[in-house]
């Protein structure tokens, strides 16, 4: 009984940062949730720990007005969740180079988080940033 509780808290913290950090850009909630000894795993050029969690939510946030991310399935196994997301917003900031083109976005990705003593500790996390960019018209699509 006592495995289901820690999966369901580990659940609820991951909600958590997704409801705070991207969709509400709320850093210091993120932060609470995030262990001293955070490691980030993304395929983004971004600092190590929590400053590359800044960098990667407000790079979003300022690139895409309205951001809002969506939690579609959370599966949890012992102290690791994965959670797959749909991101929506408008193209309204500069995003990896390219000039806002008020074009409305949907991303798709997967992030696994490793939870350690009730904190996140370490985050892996893949997007379809080519299909972001077929979005954006930098890439047609085949």
């Amino acid at each position: 009984m006592e495995e289901n509780m820690s999966i369901e808290e580990n659940k609820a913290i991951i909600r958590r940062f997704f409801e705070e950090g991207p969709s509400k850009g709320n850093l210091i909630v993120a932060d609470e949730l995030l262990s001293p000894d955070f490691t980030l795993h993304v395929p983004l050029p971004v600092s190590p720990g929590i400053e590359g969690i800044h960098e990667v939510i407000t790079t979003c946030r300022g690139a895409f007005e309205h951001l809002n991310v969506t939690i579609e399935d959370l599966i949890a196994e012992d102290n690791n969740v994965a959670a797959r997301f749909t991101a929506h917003g408008i193209h309204k900031g500069s995003f990896m180079g390219l000039p806002a083109t008020g074009k409305p976005i949907t991303m798709t990705g997967i992030e696994t988080f490793r939870i350690k003593d009730g904190k996140i500790i370490e985050l892996w996390g893949e997007a379809n940033l080519l299909g972001l960019m077929q979005q954006l018209g930098i890439f047609a699509a085949p």
